[in-house]
């Protein structure tokens, strides 16, 4: 068990965050690509560094390598991630900018975390308020400001398969609505985005039926994140952890990447 020591406490570490590689790249709809230079060819790219020949390079590393990098490809919605509202749009229903990425302030992705339970729900259903209201009664959980909802459709079981994006149940505007009216400013779910999938939705707005990407555009009104494509929740209690998902500062982007984990305290 990974445990850490911090404010005082013992808490295991679970980690939420699904592994980028190049598994998924013929079918992710956010290509990425990585290339690895190993060790051998790292010494290659020194002999460039220092303008001498490989040979050259040799005699001064007699190991016959050196460092290992990769050259990676990739939307700022790879992988596990954290959207910003200019990820919805490019301002406020008020006429205000919608923050970007590096604007978003940190304590929003640091809080108490919630698990909420939805893997009984198919692909494409909405998650409405009433099954957010329902499932919060039986987890005896009252939402405070500031607290961090996870969404469990178990979704995440088909990261590396073709259709991911298709697979999950997703929230509908009044359950976002609900959340972040009580002060959630964060909400992660482990599929790949927190709407209902295209498939299900986009025909659905041509025929007048829903607003296209409903769960998203209320964060104009209302701001609040995301963190998309987590990983894991089947491990975490109902409450009592502490989530952690910091995104990577990126001038003016629409999402950052994130390492995001639980603290589950163990005394």
């Amino acid at each position: 068990m990974n445990t850490v020591r911090i404010l005082g406490k013992t808490a295991r570490i679970i980690d939420l965050s699904n592994t980028l590689s190049n598994d998924t790249q013929a079918f992710e709809p956010n290509q990425h690509d990585i290339k690895y230079i190993d060790h051998v060819l790292g010494l290659t790219l020194g002999a460039q560094v220092f303008g001498l020949t490989l040979e050259q390079v040799k005699k001064a590393v007699p190991r016959g390598y050196a460092w290992a990098v990769e050259q990676v490809t990739l939307s700022t919605h790879s992988g596990t991630h954290v959207d910003a509202p200019y990820h919805y749009g490019p301002q406020m229903t008020d006429g205000t900018p919608a923050r970007t990425i590096d604007q978003v302030p940190l304590e929003w992705c640091m809080g108490d975390g919630v698990k909420l339970n939805f893997t009984h729900k198919q692909a494409g259903e909405g998650i409405t308020a009433q099954d957010i209201g329902q499932e919060l009664g039986r987890i005896g959980h009252t939402l405070k400001a500031g607290d961090i909802v996870l969404i469990h459709t178990g979704a995440s079981q088909f990261f590396k398969e073709k259709g991911y994006d298709h697979r999950h149940a997703g929230l509908t505007r009044e359950a976002t609505a609900f959340l972040v009216e009580q002060g959630v400013k964060l909400i992660g779910i482990d599929a790949w985005g927190l709407d209902r999938p295209f498939n299900v939705t986009f025909p659905e707005a041509m025929q007048g039926k829903t607003e296209f990407w409903e769960s998203h555009f209320y964060g104009l009104e209302n701001e609040y994140c995301q963190i998309e494509k987590l990983a894991h929740l089947e491990e975490l209690p109902d409450s009592g952890f502490t989530v952690m998902a910091l995104p990577y500062k990126i001038q003016r982007a629409s999402s950052g990447w994130t390492r995001a984990v639980a603290l589950v305290p163990v005394d």
